[in-house]
Order: structure tokens, then C-alpha cells, then sequence
């Protein structure tokens, strides 16, 4: 068989054939290629590597220690308002976004300086800061001369000049001023240095180029590690594939057993030389799927010539570090003690061994007497490969998504467990104010900030005492609020210029108020505005001297809270900056929820891929009689448990049985051991640490027999792989709906506002994905065979089945489709489809 698609040839050796291209440099190439130019890569010495000015100082002019203490910053978006509010005051002869650039042997450098005046023939380079100059760190203050003398150096040879003016320009936005230091600088002088800059990074990029162009000639050629590829699995590298060469976003609903990693990850792989692809970043929405991306990364990267792939797995600072009872800085940690004098080597070492995960990049770090995680950090700039968790891409400070932005990768996204995506972004961009928290950091407050803290307390106290429940949604943020809470901000930004802090309350409490100072400037009816209050046990507050004096709402603690609802309006530039996305899971249908939710573009692929298994390898059952909801549990737990026991002796294993919540999974089990002492079982309990956890799964022997309790979405209900006999079938008897609440009718209420109504987007879409990833758990290979009881008299509803998979057999619906399908399915019994989003072709069949 040979099936051409594009530049994607896969034959019966089942090897990708793609003609070779020229490679870039991490975003700093002289150009991108055309997509169809597939002319030979051109040999390291004919290349001309592109570097901004900033990266090129950060490069060579960064020394000394690491320093993590927080000092308050301003934001991108106040350095464009400073810098507005800065130029708007100069003369009307002012230039602004001065663009420059110069070419030293093999390479470019090129930036644009914030202003220059010709009345005074002055060059300025601004940064916005929060507080007075004097607090800006010397290596800090060292970068940003670099960055001026090199824009400098740059502008007199343009314009012929001998000598020139250099004002550094720190523009407080607290408090609207200028602090202006200059100097006049030869042209010379400033020539030598762009030059002794150059030439300490020309071998680097030299080094780069020969990397780029080996690993571009190495994926070129790179085989499938795992033939033959397994039912399924060749579709949906396809898919990948053709996504990746039209720079598009491909939603792939593919089941467990075919192999989504390598099935995934090879054909992307395989797109980054031709499609000048300078990093992919695979991206977990839990810690699990690190693992399982790093072992077929270690296989693909042994099958390319030379090992010619860097791969850094990024994980959590609390795992990394070495000294948590240590500050993030010199003069405490010692692998913070000139961090930057020592980079240069250790760099060198990690990018010549190429392989860095925690463990490898661990080591190196030690070895250099560094910071592990600071390094890692480090380490992203010159990686091919990017594994960890979706925040650094999504999250509004995401390290990865920064350092895309600033060095302009031509990025592309593997998202893994993609139907979890919507609640992550959903936490990173909601917030929380509690009063109890703010008392809590009185305790570290200076005397003088204390009634700046009380006034915030009080106004929010008085938000709720003005609510007639305890939980409401405002629609509008009280601007009382908004300036109290930004008093208390100044006043600690203005505290922590003078005591910069490592950790501590005072610290988190700064942390929280400047997170939800940015939830609020872009609050909107994606988010909801909530305020509840809780009585409180005891006047702890009253006794630390902290308490609401004279307030009669003191007896209650009160959270303000910022629900982000859908997280469209935050992942879409994300989605949209990106050269492509695949998000791949076996639950994402219907792919609408994820388009509307997510904010994927209109012309989003969908595939749907089959089972690697007949359908008749998973007997699937109702039991649409009996009744779990609340009030009726009592009454239907006998039938309930009589259909578990039967099922059981019928055809004895191993099983799981997911509920509702742990109450209702304790009277389950407590009724079946009841009445059916003779069945094993085994309970999932609230708070399950590691080895409790690992102690559950065991049970799942494959000579063994009984049930195992777990509640529907818990750490049980999927990334659990329990193939053959170890689990032979699963009980859900939930519908897995959330909860009845005020807060739950405020989301589907807001949803109902932005979508209309009958979406399913608020209960029924997302207890759905729960109850196939639960279902998911029976059937892990190809081999296995098993069953599925879905025990609620609401599964036999039309809604319901049209959202479970249609080959259960059940009568539900195929994923929506139109015309135009970009992976032509191969022969097999249930067709799978990819089709694209369409501007007003959606519907619902």
C-alpha cells in the first residue's frame, strides 16, 4: 500500500518519507522557508543566524548571582504604557521604535531602540519599573546598559555618527516619573564592544547552526520506532502530519491501545525540518503523562543519527530544588551564589549531552554547583523538544509561552488528556480574596501598611453584608473594591522596594492580590464575579487584634471570587500564535464543546479515530431501571448491588465500580458486603497518598477477583492501565453530573448567556468525558476483552447516548462532520473522520 498525502508518504515499510529542508535556528533564522520549499539544507558555513539585541546581551552580559527575591515589577503591558507615557513627553521631533541592524561575519543582529531625539541627538532605551531606580539589581542594571550600548554602537554606524548621547530612562508607574541616567559614548567605544559581544556569541550560534542542521537531516530520515504502526495509529499520524504542514489545529479523539504518544509525536517529528518547526512542546495536564512522553522520546531521539535531538522535561520548583529551606538568592543558597558566572559551562555540558530529563539535568546542574531549576529554565532556549505541564504554554507568566513570544520559536503544541484542558485554564485564570488570608498576613504587615490592610477587609466584609445569601454573583466589580485593593498593592510594592522578600505570608498575600488585580482589569462574561460568606468557628481574628472592629459582619469570613467560565477568551491568542496544535485524548467529542470553549480557530480539523479492537471486545449494558439519584439511592442500592453480584459470578475478575462520591460509593460497598459477604472488594478513601494509591492498584492482580470502590473522575477514572485479566469490566452507576448548587447554576447560566441554551456545556458535555474515560479503563490493548454497566435510568435518554460513543452500540451519534476529509479512512468496519470547522457548517446530527 502507498498512500501519498502531500510531502507524507507512508509505504508498506512504514517509513515516512519527507524530502529534506533547510532547518532554522531557534526563531532567529534569515528566513523562514516557504512551506513547499524543499530545497537541500544548505551546509552550517552558508548560514546567517539572526539574534536580537536583547538575547544577545542576555547572552553575554548577564553575571553574577541569581535572585529570586521578589522585588514588584511591572508588566508587559505597563512597559507599552510606559513607554508611551514617556515618549508622549518628548518634542515633536521625537523618533520612536527605532529599527537597527548589523551584520557581523555570519551574524545579524538586529533590534529596535524605544526612541531617539534629535534636538539633543540623544538615544533612550526605556524600562518601566515600580519604585525608585535604586531598587533595579545591579546585574539588571548591567543588562539594560548592554542593551542601550549595543543599540547605540548600531545606530552610529547607520547614520556615520563619531559619538552619541545614551539616556537610560527608568519610568516609575507608580508614580508617573522619570529617573534619567546618561552618558556620551565614542562611536568607537561602543563599536568595540558590539564586537567583543559578537564575538562571544558567534561560536555559540556557529554550534547552533551545526545542530539545527544535523537534527533537520536526521528527523528527514528518522523511522517509526515501533512497526508496524497499530491499527489506527497511521491515521492519526497522518492527521498530525497534514496538520502540521498547513499550520492548522487538529482536535483528535483516538482510543487507548493505539499508541497517541509515538502515534503523535513521530509525525511531528518528522514535519519540523520541512516546516522550519523550531521547538514542539508536548504538554501534560497531568504529571503521569511526562512519563510516557519522555519514553518515546528516548526512542525516536535513538533513532536519529547521532542522537541529534535535545529534549529538557521542565518540572515544578518544589521538585526541583535542592535547599527548600533556602531564599532564591546568593546571599542564602548556595546554587544561587553567581549563578550566572557559571552558566556558560554548565550550559555547554547540557546542550552537548542532549538527553535532560529531571534526572540527567540534575546531575549537570550539581556537578556545576547550580540551581537545577534555573537552569532548566535556562536550558529551554537551546532545547528541541519541550515536556511538561500545559501551564508553562497557558498560564499568564508561562515560561515557555514567554520565551516564544520574546524570541520569536516557531512553536508547535502536542496537548496530551486534551479534555482536561478546559478546567486547567479554566484554574489558571480564576482567583480567590479571602479575609481570613488577609488577617493571616496582618500578623507580618508593618505597622503603617496595617490600615491599608483593615480598609480592603472592611470593604469586602461590607460587599457581603450587602448580599441577602451567603453566595451571590455581582455583575459589576464595585469600584470601591477595586481601589482599596489597589492601595494595599502600592503600599506593599512600595514596602518590598525597601525589603525585598523570598518567601513568607506578607509575600503570598502579594502574590494573591496582584493575581486577582489582573482578573479583574480583564473581567468580562467569560468569568464570574462571586461573594461568599461563611460563619466562622472562632474569633482567632479578635484575639490577634486583627478583627473587623465595629463590624457586624466580624462572625464571617468572606471570599471574593473571580470564576473564569470559559477560558476561550484567554487560550485563544495562544491557539492563535502558534504554528500548530494537536490536542489528542480518547474523549473530546463533541469537538464544539472544545472549539467554544477552548477558542480554537474556525477551521479546526477533527478526527475521530476508531478502537484498535472489535466492537464486540466490550459487551455494553444499561441498567436504565434503576434510579442513582440522591433521593432514590436507598431504595434502588439492592437491585444495584444484586446486578454487581450477578455480574460477577457470572463471569469472575477483577472489577471497578465508580460512584457519585465517596458516600454513596461507602453504602454500596457496604450494602454488597452485606448481602454478598463471599465478593472481595476494596475502597478508594478520601486523601490517598502514593503508596495507598499503589496499594489500591495492586489488588488488580491478574489471577485475582473482586471490586474495586472508586469514585467517577478521581485519580481511579483514568491514567490507570490495568490490560488482561487485571481488570475485566466496570460498573458506573452515576450519570457523573455535578452536584446541584448556586454556583453550578451560575455556570450554566452563564453559558447559556454566551452559547444559548441546550449545549449540555455547564453538566452534561463534561459528565460525559468522565464516564468514557471511566469506561475507558476495561479494554487497554488490542487483546482484551471485557464489560461495561452503566446503571442509571438516564442513559437510556437520546441527549445522553448521542454523546457516548457510537460504537457502544447504544444509539449514539457520530462526531458532527462536513465535507472534505483530509485523511482518507482505510478499510474497516466503523469509517473515522477529519473534518474541519467550517464557518457556518456546524451542526449537530
Amino acid at each position: 500500500m502507498r498512500c501519498e498525502l502531500g510531502a507524507f508518504v507512508v509505504t508498506d515499510t512504514l517509513e515516512l518519507e519527507v524530502p529534506s529542508s533547510p532547518g532554522l535556528l531557534p526563531g532567529d533564522l534569515q528566513r523562514r522557508p516557504n512551506r513547499n520549499d524543499l530545497a537541500a539544507a544548505p551546509s552550517p558555513s552558508e548560514w546567517t543566524y539572526t539574534v536580537s539585541v536583547r538575547s544577545l546581551c542576555e547572552f553575554t552580559a548577564k553575571r553574577g548571582d541569581l535572585d529570586r527575591r521578589f522585588t514588584p515589577s511591572a508588566t508587559a503591558l505597563e512597559g507599552l504604557s510606559g513607554q508611551t507615557a514617556v515618549t508622549s513627553r518628548r518634542s515633536s521631533g521625537y523618533q520612536t521604535e527605532v529599527r537597527l541592524e548589523s551584520v557581523f561575519e555570519q551574524l545579524r543582529v538586529r533590534g529596535r531602540a524605544d526612541g531617539y531625539d534629535p534636538a539633543t541627538a540623544c538615544l533612550e532605551e526605556i524600562k518601566t519599573i515600580r519604585g525608585h531606580p535604586d531598587a533595579v539589581p545591579d546585574n539588571r542594571r548591567r543588562l539594560h546598559w548592554a542593551q542601550l550600548q549595543t543599540y547605540g554602537a548600531m545606530f552610529c554606524r547607520d547614520r556615520g555618527l563619531k559619538e552619541l548621547s545614551l539616556a537610560l530612562v527608568y519610568y516609575d508607574i507608580d508614580s508617573d516619573s522619570e529617573t534619567v541616567v546618561r552618558q556620551v559614548c565614542a562611536a568607537a567605544d561602543l563599536q568595540s564592544a558590539f564586537v567583543a559581544r559578537c564575538l562571544s556569541f558567534v561560536a555559540w550560534a556557529r554550534q547552533e547552526a551545526t545542530h539545527r542542521a544535523r537534527r533537520d537531516a536526521a528527523l528527514s530520515k528518522l523511522a517509526f520506532p515501533a512497526a508496524p504502526f497499530r491499527p489506527g495509529q497511521r491515521t492519526l499520524a497522518e492527521a498530525v502530519y497534514r496538520a502540521a504542514s498547513s499550520g492548522r489545529t487538529l482536535l483528535a479523539q483516538a482510543p487507548t491501545g493505539i499508541g497517541k504518544t509515538l502515534g503523535t509525536l513521530y509525525p511531528l517529528l518528522r514535519a519540523m525540518p520541512v516546516q522550519g518547526i523550531d521547538k514542539i512542546a508536548y504538554l501534560t495536564c497531568k504529571g503521569t503523562g511526562r512519563i510516557t512522553a519522555l519514553d518515546a522520546l528516548q526512542r525516536l531521539r535513538a533513532g536519529t543519527e547521532g542522537q541529534a535531538l535535545r529534549v529538557i522535561a521542565i518540572v515544578a520548583k518544589a521538585q526541583a530544588c535542592e535547599h527548600p529551606d533556602k531564599a532564591c538568592h546568593g546571599e542564602s543558597c548556595p546554587l544561587a551564589l553567581g549563578f550566572y558566572d557559571k552558566l556558560p559551562a554548565a550550559r555547554a555540558d547540557a546542550v552537548a549531552a542532549g538527553w535532560l530529563d529531571p534526572t540527567a539535568l540534575r546531575q549537570i546542574a550539581l556537578d556545576h554547583q547550580l540551581c537545577p531549576y534555573y537552569l532548566g529554565q535556562e536550558l529551554l532556549r537551546w532545547s528541541d523538544v519541550l515536556v511538561g505541564d500545559v501551564h508553562h504554554v497557558f498560564d499568564v507568566n508561562g515560561q515557555v509561552w514567554g520565551l516564544a513570544q520574546s524570541q520569536d520559536w516557531n512553536l508547535a503544541l502536542l496537548i496530551d488528556e486534551a479534555h482536561n484542558l478546559v478546567d486547567r485554564i479554566r484554574g489558571l485564570y480564576s482567583a480567590g480574596l479571602n479575609t481570613e488570608a488577609i488577617g493571616a498576613a496582618m500578623h507580618s504587615v508593618p505597622g503603617a501598611l496595617r490600615p491599608t490592610c483593615h480598609a480592603l477587609r472592611s470593604t469586602i466584609a461590607a460587599i457581603a453584608s450587602g448580599q441577602a445569601n451567603d453566595c451571590a454573583v455581582l455583575d459589576v466589580i464595585p469600584d470601591v473594591f477595586v481601589r482599596e485593593l489597589q492601595a494595599l498593592i502600592a503600599a506593599l510594592v512600595a514596602h518590598m522596594q525597601e525589603t525585598p522578600l523570598a518567601t513568607g505570608p506578607l509575600l503570598d498575600l502579594c502574590f494573591d492580590l496582584l493575581r486577582f488585580q489582573r482578573l479583574v482589569e480583564c473581567f468580562g462574561d467569560h468569568s464570574l464575579f462571586e461573594v461568599r460568606r461563611t460563619r466562622r468557628a472562632a474569633a482567632a481574628d479578635a484575639q490577634a487584634g486583627i478583627g473587623l472592629k465595629g463590624n457586624p459582619e466580624e462572625d464571617f469570613e468572606v471570599t471574593l471570587g473571580l470564576r473564569n467560565i470559559v477560558p476561550a477568551r484567554f487560550a485563544r491568542p495562544r491557539f492563535k500564535a502558534v504554528h500548530s496544535t494537536t490536542l489528542f485524548s480518547a474523549t473530546l467529542a463533541p469537538p464544539a464543546y472544545q472549539r467554544d470553549m477552548l477558542g480554537l480557530p474556525q477551521d479546526t480539523l477533527w478526527l475521530d479515530v476508531p478502537p484498535a479492537f472489535a466492537a464486540a471486545h466490550l459487551t455494553v449494558r444499561v441498567a436504565d431501571r434503576v434510579s442513582t439519584r440522591l433521593p432514590d439511592r436507598s431504595r434502588s442500592l439492592g437491585v444495584l448491588t444484586g446486578l454487581m453480584a450477578k455480574q460477577f459470578q457470572d463471569h469472575p475478575g477483577n472489577y471497578l465500580a465508580f460512584f457519585s462520591s465517596f458516600d454513596y460509593l461507602q453504602q454500596a460497598a457496604s450494602h454488597l458486603s452485606a448481602t454478598q459477604p463471599g465478593i472481595a472488594q476494596w475502597q478508594q478513601s478520601r486523601g490517598m497518598d502514593e503508596s495507598a494509591r499503589q496499594a489500591f492498584l495492586d489488588r488488580f492482580s491478574p489471577s485475582g477477583a473482586g471490586i474495586g470502590f472508586a469514585v467517577l473522575g478521581g485519580v481511579f477514572a483514568e491514567g490507570v492501565d490495568l490490560p488482561g485479566k487485571r481488570l475485566v469490566g466496570a460498573f458506573i452507576a452515576t450519570l457523573g453530573l455535578p452536584p446541584v448548587s448556586p454556583a453550578q447554576d451560575q455556570m450554566k447560566a452563564r453559558l447559556d448567556t454566551v452559547f444559548g441554551e441546550g449545549h449540555g456545556y455547564a453538566d452534561l458535555v463534561p459528565s460525559m468525558h468522565k464516564v468514557v474515560q471511566a469506561a475507558g479503563r476495561v479494554l487497554r490493548t488490542p487483546e482484551d476483552r471485557g464489560w461495561l454497566w452503566l446503571v442509571d435510568d438516564r442513559y437510556g435518554r437520546p441527549e445522553v447516548a448521542k454523546l457516548l460513543p457510537a460504537w457502544w452500540g447504544l444509539g449514539g451519534a457520530r462526531s458532527p462532520t462536513t465535507l472534505g476529509a483530509v485523511v482518507p479512512p482505510p478499510q474497516r468496519s466503523r469509517p473515522d473522520h477529519t473534518v474541519g470547522f467550517e464557518p457556518g457548517t456546524w451542526r449537530s446530527e
